[in-house]
């Protein structure tokens, strides 16, 4: 099936990265991938789904690899309105998120989503990130880590930066992991990616392409602001618990509009373990 839409359409399409093997979670994603994780109830996928299909998505692209199958036993292929497709990604358990969304090349030819599979967020979040060429961001804070970037007076990124990097002065703000991309934007993201995979560099993160992409004037995103509204990234258990803490308030229980596949034969915990812990690691912190 063919897809093509103009650059100032609605985005309909989500691209899920869901291959990793999510080993901080251990002993969680011993049995199940990192993304049927449950928090306060319901999976990490369960959510994400349920929040793009209240947003009018269509089409979900699935790349998978850590016990791929639960995945497709969960979902299935359709969510309410939502077609479901799947690529495996085979080398998965040697290989990092740049080389998910590069398998994503050939069959995605339209603008769209793209979202890592660890996030737990707000179904309210989605509405300023549904054009194309957009990032989620948040102000850093002294607890978080990892890529941040930096913004003009015009709510673009000027620039990404490394973990710990020197911003000159400028404001940081921590990525969210969500993109939303125009076509033009990802031929040329595609071309960037097939150069860095044909150069061996399959343990790069896909930031590094966007970092000089936006560096040389190439991409533009628009920045869209998650600061003080509910989201997190779980990595650790440490982050899982404080998710669950962060969603527990019933003011941020999803409300399912559709029904899923029953869940297939496997060994998928119901409950996750509370760890007490003393402050985040690398997530966002919201209090609600």
């Amino acid at each position: 099936m063919k897809y093509s839409h103009s650059n100032n359409e609605r985005v309909t399409t989500a691209l899920l990265l869901a291959a990793g093997t999510g080993s901080r979670l251990y002993p969680l994603t011993q049995k199940a991938p990192k993304c049927l994780t449950i928090v306060n109830g319901m999976s990490i996928l369960e959510r994400l789904v349920s929040n793009l299909n209240r947003k009018g998505f269509k089409r979900l692209v699935v790349v998978t690899g850590h016990l791929e199958n639960h995945i497709r036993d969960f979902l299935g292929d359709q969510a309410g309105d939502m077609k479901i497709e799947y690529v495996f990604s085979p080398r998965y358990s040697t290989t990092n998120n740049i080389y998910s969304l590069w398998m994503a090349r050939k069959v995605i030819n339209e603008p769209f989503l793209i979202l890592e599979s660890d996030l737990v967020f707000d179904e309210s979040l989605l509405d300023d990130m549904l054009n194309p060429d957009r990032i989620a961001v948040a102000k850093m804070q002294h607890w978080m880590n990892g890529t941040s970037v930096t913004i003009n007076r015009f709510r673009q990124v000027k620039a990404f930066l490394a973990d710990k990097a020197d911003s000159h002065g400028d404001v940081k703000h921590k990525t969210v992991n969500i993109y939303s991309l125009s076509l033009k934007s990802w031929k040329e993201v595609v071309r960037r990616l097939d150069k860095r995979i044909s150069d061996g560099k399959v343990n790069d993160y896909y930031e590094t392409v966007f970092a000089k992409m936006i560096a040389d004037g190439s991409l533009c995103f628009e920045s869209v602001s998650f600061d003080g509204k509910p989201w997190y990234e779980i990595d650790t258990l440490a982050d899982l618990a404080l998710a669950e803490k962060l969603f527990s308030s019933g003011n941020y229980l999803v409300t399912k509009p559709f029904t899923l596949p029953q869940p297939g034969p496997f060994d998928m915990p119901l409950i996750n373990p509370v760890i007490p812990v003393q402050k985040a690691t690398g997530a966002l912190s919201v209090a609600v």
